[in-house]
């Protein structure tokens, strides 16, 4: 599902780094040299280099690639080198200081606006395997001296606080394990919860917030089968709140995080100008991931193909870049 094109054979970190190091002391044209390397490499692989580097020259590759690179191009670059587990705690502790601030840039999704500084935190919690939730999480401390969950507190009020804390602080069973009755069960909680404007209720958030995601999709399929709507149409029936957009954000990344995910490139490609932070973190995160199936679901329902959206919107090295990770031709 991943659209990352490894080659067959990949060079010792000690040589690709330094490779890297003599297209910075200008040995070669960098960009060139920097895509090509880094933009064929796996995590793990990308971990080793950056190791590397900074083992035989002293200086941290990110250091180097943030004096060396510009613009949105060096920005796409940085995020695919960071661990992932880094690179989502920085991507988190960036959204929620841009909302204390009152940064709220919007996305238009199906008609409506998604605050996308608050969906980073859902799509950390929601479309990642807990495992990483719980790395984000470490990194976070590390990285900024307190916890996600504190930074949440001190930035988002309530009732939303209470819903990101609840996904965030909360550890899901990973295995496929479904029980029908307990989905039945739960979807008949979710609908009361709904139907009363209960959205922050506690159990009703409990569920959302501890289900493992297997269990969950069969809870939502209950719901649609006993009440006719998705939860999702009956959140978005409730109103138009940060809330009620919040808690659409988890439906679509617990169901579906491809449909998520190509509906916020779509978004960000759509109309005058580019949201290149949204493009930039949907493909990073993703291209290890299930890209393929989001550029099937960006085809279904857009009738033309992610790659020529992104392509036709981006320009340059930055674009030469993003087309290296999503483009899975052999």
């Amino acid at each position: 599902m991943a659209t990352l094109r490894v080659p067959d054979f990949v060079p010792p970190a000690s040589e690709d780094s330094e490779e890297l190091m003599k297209a910075f002391e200008g040995f070669g044209k960098e960009e060139e040299v920097i895509i090509r390397i880094l933009g064929h490499r796996n995590a793990s692989q990308r971990k080793k280099i950056r190791e590397m580097y900074e083992r035989l020259y002293d200086k941290p590759l990110v250091e180097e690639l943030q004096s060396e690179l510009f613009c949105h191009f060096r920005d796409a670059v940085i995020l695919w080198t960071y661990d992932p587990a880094e690179r989502d705690a920085r991507l988190a502790n960036k959204a929620l200081n841009s909302w204390r601030k009152g940064i709220i840039p919007f996305l238009k999704v199906r008609g409506k606006g998604i605050i996308t500084n608050l969906q980073v935190i859902v799509e950390i919690a929601c479309a990642t395997p807990p495992d990483h939730l719980m790395a984000v999480r470490q990194a976070y401390c590390s990285l900024f001296g307190c916890s996600l969950e504190e930074d949440i507190t001190s930035n988002v009020s309530l009732p939303v606080r209470k819903v990101l804390l609840g996904l965030v602080s909360s550890y899901r069973y990973e295995g496929n394990v479904v029980d029908s009755n307990i989905a039945n069960s739960e979807a008949t909680k979710l609908y009361e919860a709904i139907q009363s404007k209960h959205l922050d209720d506690d159990e009703f958030l409990w569920i959302l917030g501890t289900r493992n995601f297997f269990q969950l999709k069969k809870t939502f399929e209950c719901y649609q089968n006993k009440y006719r709507n998705s939860i999702y149409q009956d959140i978005k029936s409730r109103g138009n709140g940060v809330l009620e957009l919040v808690l659409g954000v988890i439906i679509w990344c617990i169901d579906s995080p491809e449909k998520h995910f190509a509906e916020v490139i779509r978004a960000s490609v759509v109309g005058l100008g580019t949201d290149e932070d949204s493009l930039t973190r949907a493909i990073v995160a993703r291209a290890e991931i299930d890209m393929k199936k989001i550029k099937e679901e960006y085809y279904k329902v857009n009738k033309t193909s992610l790659d020529d959206a992104v392509h036709n919107d981006t320009s340059r090295d930055y674009r030469r870049f993003l087309m290296t990770l999503i483009e899975d031709k052999n």
